[in-house]
């Protein structure tokens, strides 16, 4: 894999099952032209903390996992290469812009502020800082997660793709549904619907509130770009964003690991099996090209 930009954790050859999870943010190594005038510490304010570790067994299971490796405030693998902050850069971005209205909490492609509102910036980034970001960054992330999928598509005829998410307890200043509001366990976001068939998220909803949590479903997260760039469930590809509360599994403060950790890792790997055995079990692949 390409160090410090992704990593895939299970098979890389024929995929075992129809199933790809990624981890976009869960990666802390911090690029040496990252130019932020905050420290590392605070520039993980936007990791998803142990999401690449909490769905690492599934590797066992045959189910690839991509993450990447470097933090979602330098360049953020969820977003649309063209939604661009123009407040950011110090001249016209010379190509289209497609703003998905991130920009407006400072959380477009390259992040301006983290989730308190601290600009991670004193100054404008170049239009060619951001070029570079896109090119040896972002679009090796999606190159990988398309093509997993479309491995997984071609040998079984449809391919269930979980992106994998964390959120904070309560959310901050620039955060979604605006500052001071307490989050479920877990959240579940399909797009209002458009991103895979209702049933795959209610499924995946019934079997974890029947582990005794608190789920919602597109609220306030709906999926962002990685579960609406591959998503076709009329052709078999379903998508579905799913965010876990970090005071399941971590303290926030310290970054360490709490007694949840085991719990919800088990509670996780549990739910893959469910999947496997509600949607995939039945099915066969296409046999192996001699």
């Amino acid at each position: 894999m390409i160090e410090n930009v992704i990593s895939i954790s299970g098979p890389l050859g024929l995929p075992s099952r129809p199933l790809v999870l990624d981890s976009p943010h869960s990666g802390y190594a911090m690029p040496p032209d990252f130019g932020a005038a905050l420290s590392e510490a605070d520039l993980r304010d936007g990791e998803d903390c142990y999401i690449d570790e909490l769905w690492a067994p599934a590797a066992t299971l045959g189910i690839p996992l991509l993450a990447a490796q470097f933090p979602r405030t330098y360049i953020d693998a969820n977003r649309h290469a063209a939604d661009i902050d123009p407040d950011l850069l110090d001249e016209p971005w010379p190509g289209d812009v497609q703003a998905s209205g991130k920009a407006r909490i400072g959380k477009a492609l390259v992040w301006r502020t983290l989730d308190d509102g601290r600009p991670i910036y004193t100054r404008s980034l170049a239009v060619a800082e951001v070029q570079h970001r896109i090119s040896h960054y972002h679009r090796p992330y999606h190159q990988a997660l398309q093509w997993l999928l479309d491995a997984a598509h071609a040998r079984f005829g449809v391919v269930h793709h979980i992106n994998c998410h964390s959120m904070n307890a309560v959310s901050g200043k620039m955060g979604e549904g605006g500052a001071g509001v307490a989050r479920a366990d877990i959240v579940l976001g399909d797009r209002d619907g458009t991103s895979c068939e209702p049933v795959f998220t209610a499924f995946v909803r019934e079997v974890l509130a029947g582990f005794g949590y608190d789920v919602k479903v597109n609220d306030p997260f709906k999926g962002v770009e990685l579960v609406r760039a591959y998503a076709d469930p009329a052709a078999g590809r379903h998508s579905l964003q799913l965010e876990v509360n970090k005071r399941l599994y971590m303290d926030s403060t310290t970054l360490v690991k709490t007694d949840g950790f085991d719990k919800l890792q088990q509670h996780l790997m549990q739910l893959l099996a469910a999947v496997h055995q509600q949607f995939h079990a039945h099915l066969s692949p296409t046999p192996d090209p001699a």
